[in-house]
């Protein structure tokens, strides 16, 4: 049964998942118009890979906010990569994505695989943590994630530029570090494939209530049955985003059974 004292972790966890959907909707279609799916997965991968890197090294995790601006860096670094292959290897940049992240993968693993709680940080920085994120946790997130959008708003024309891949890269750094790779790819694809068939108006509406859905369900679901709460929300992201195609399906399909009536 759920608890309403799960309200105080739940709260925060939901917040969050607001603050990752707020930019990751708008980028989410970006890359399904630039067709390169994997980046996401490929530059969270390497924001990780920053992560242990930092990790690791003990004069540097040791430095002020070494959690946020070693994986900013890799992830920095690997978006530029990726933008200078984007105009020179464009017909085989998914393909190149794809190892990539691979790549950056492996790395992780070997880099961890002699220490004790290697295991633990990498399914930490897979899976995240997001029911277990504190409100100071997202200061720094949110001021970031207004200030992108804001920028965006007043110049739309920069996500058909290069400067998209610094700005996927600067966002995709901070939701890793809040929600995990797995979510981050859900919650930039997901919701985006949902709609992206949708012709009527406020599109992008759809698309943060398609994401909305799915977090407040794998919320509820994790608190409730006590599962990962990470596979919990990329689950329901999934089966709403199901859902919501079906419903276009459906009524793309009475549609045209009723123009056939009236013909």
């Amino acid at each position: 049964m759920f608890d309403l004292d799960l309200l105080s972790i739940l709260l925060p966890a939901f917040v969050a998942g607001i603050l990752v959907l707020s930019t990751h909707v708008v980028l989410g279609q970006q890359v399904l118009k630039r067709g390169i799916i994997f980046i996401d997965l490929a530059i969270a991968q390497v924001a990780a890979l920053g992560a242990i890197v930092g990790h690791l090294n003990h004069d540097i995790e040791a430095l002020p906010f070494s959690n946020v601006w070693m994986p900013a860096l890799f992830a920095i670094a690997g978006a530029g990569f990726i933008a200078w292959l984007s105009k020179r290897m464009a017909e085989e940049l998914e393909a190149i994505i794809g190892c990539f992240y691979v790549l950056a993968a492996v790395a992780a693993m070997l880099l961890l695989s002699n220490d004790p709680h290697g295991a633990e940080m990498l399914k930490q920085l897979m899976s995240g943590q997001i029911l277990w994120v504190s409100w100071s946790q997202l200061i720094l997130p949110a001021c970031i994630y207004l200030s992108v959008l804001a920028v965006l708003i007043y110049r739309p024309a920069l996500l058909d530029g290069r400067a998209f891949y610094l700005i996927f890269a600067v966002v995709i750094t901070l939701s890793v570090e809040l929600v995990g790779v797995y979510l981050v790819f859900s919650s930039l694809i997901l919701p985006a494939l949902a709609v992206n068939q949708f012709k009527g108006r406020f599109k992008l509406g759809w698309a943060y209530i398609v994401g909305l859905v799915g977090y407040v369900a794998g919320l509820v679901l994790s608190a409730s049955l006590d599962l990962p709460s990470g596979a919990a929300i990329v689950a329901t992201l999934a089966v709403t985003a199901i859902l919501f195609r079906l419903c276009l399906y459906m009524k793309s399909k009475h549609l045209a059974l009723e123009c056939e009536e009236m013909n």
